[in-house]
């Protein structure tokens, strides 16, 4: 069992790379299937959602080749199979934007329900009431998503919730529909643009993209294209919470810093340096830093996906903050973990109240998903002795070569299998 072993109270110095965007993606791979045509996608990150989306991408037919770690061709034009495999689907909650793009292209599509991380409910229901305005028949016929129609029309569709998944997918099969598509409260995130400028690149007609208001003109066919996917915002607002929480001082590069502005702004807050350059940002953080409030919101408001990165960070600041999740109400789940380290944290409803404390102690703690594993390792990384982090494939899901990168900046952790390799790490750095 793949675990990470850890001895903290290092700082953190030096800079790091960031790599693609995951979310961002996740869309792209799946949108690229909407034309026979060779799609090439470049500034993929290698980790292991994006790895399943591409074994499903082939296992219904497509061409994938990859070119290097980070860039890959596909062709779609031998699929002859709107039906997704379950095998794949169950572990990655993206998989669903096989319905958007296959219904967009075949008019057909038949995708099992989603799986991912264990967060809180994640309902799909606006993305189907998206497909059903275009005039297609969904049903949920034995835990899969059937999606049918004869000509999908354009129409106008006002979400209930602002939802990035959803978004993405009425704005794939609206591409292809007859006519204008307007989408209304729609959500504003970094990878709904990014999915939009690369069904632009080939040959859609979307324009609004990152505002309120997606207005879509439907075009006959799609086009090859060459695309670039945009750098990670929560990989980047990861590894700036690290710098915080080990008083480090890291220059994180290949990065937009429009898309990680209100992180920025909450390190600020809390009495760390910021520094913004073009495609960089250098978090210098300090040896006293103070308590602060955040609330989760859809972009540009502060993402849940940073939530427990920066409640580790909080955790270890003077004085009371508050942090409100309003996107998931199951997000709180490392806070237990983070209590066997010595952290103060009380949970009531969707507000979790952290009296910050001098410091962590290490100790052995179990990733419950993505964000909060990552959240995690920033901890043991801020403590004093070892801390191991168990269930780390949830990190893997999200981060690429995420111990290496920490390496290179002066951490000492190691990602081991065996009790035999853990005593070794504990030998060598003593």
């Amino acid at each position: 069992m793949e675990q990470y072993i850890m001895k903290g109270g290092n700082p953190l110095v030096g800079e790091v790379y960031i790599s693609g965007a995951k979310n961002a993606a996740l869309g792209i791979l799946a949108a690229s299937i909407m034309t026979d045509e060779d799609v090439v996608i470049d500034n993929l990150p290698d980790v292991r959602d994006i790895n399943v989306l591409l074994e499903a991408i082939a296992e219904i037919g497509a061409s994938v080749e990859r070119i290097d770690r980070h860039t890959v061709k596909i062709n779609a034009s031998g699929i002859k199979e709107v039906s997704v495999d379950d095998e794949f689907i169950r572990k990655i909650r993206a998989s669903y934007y096989f319905i958007g793009a296959l219904l967009g292209k075949y008019k057909s599509a038949e995708v099992p329900l989603p799986g991912g991380c264990n967060i809180g409910s994640r309902p799909i229901d606006q993305h189907l009431k998206g497909f059903r305005a275009l005039g297609a028949k969904v049903e949920i016929v034995k835990g899969s998503v059937v999606a049918h129609a004869i000509d999908l029309v354009g129409s106008h569709i006002y979400l209930d919730v602002v939802s990035v998944g959803a978004t993405i997918n009425i704005m794939m099969a609206a591409a292809l529909a007859e006519g204008q598509t307007i989408l209304e409260n729609v959500a504003k995130e970094p990878h709904v643009v990014d999915v939009a400028n690369f069904l632009n690149s080939m040959g859609a007609n979307i324009k609004g993209a990152g505002t309120d208001v997606i207005r879509i003109r439907g075009v006959s066919r799609l086009h090859g294209t060459e695309y670039s996917v945009i750098p990670d915002q929560i990989e980047a607002g990861t590894f700036m919470c690290a710098a915080a929480a080990t008083r480090g001082d890291v220059m994180v590069r290949n990065v937009i810093p429009k898309h990680l502005e209100a992180i920025s702004a909450k390190l600020a807050e809390i009495g760390c340096e910021v520094i913004e350059f073009d495609d960089a940002v250098r978090v210098v953080g300090k040896p006293r830093q103070r308590s602060t409030n955040i609330k989760t919101l859809p972009y540009p408001g502060f993402p849940t996906d940073m939530q427990p990165q920066m409640a580790v960070t909080l955790a270890l600041a003077e004085g009371t903050s508050m942090v409100t999740e309003s996107i998931f109400e199951n997000r709180f789940k490392y806070v237990d973990e983070l209590a066997r380290m010595g952290g103060n944290i009380k949970v009531e409803g969707n507000v979790a109240v952290i009296d910050g404390v001098p410091g962590f102690t290490g100790a052995q703690v179990e990733a419950p998903d993505l964000r909060a594993g990552a959240a995690l390792v920033i901890a043991g990384l801020a403590a004093e002795g070892y801390t191991v982090v168990d269930e780390i494939g949830y990190i893997q899901r999200g981060y690429e070569s995420f111990e290496e990168k920490l390496q290179s900046l002066g951490a000492m952790i190691e990602k081991v299998d065996s009790d035999r390799e853990a005593r070794k790490f504990q030998l060598r750095v003593g």
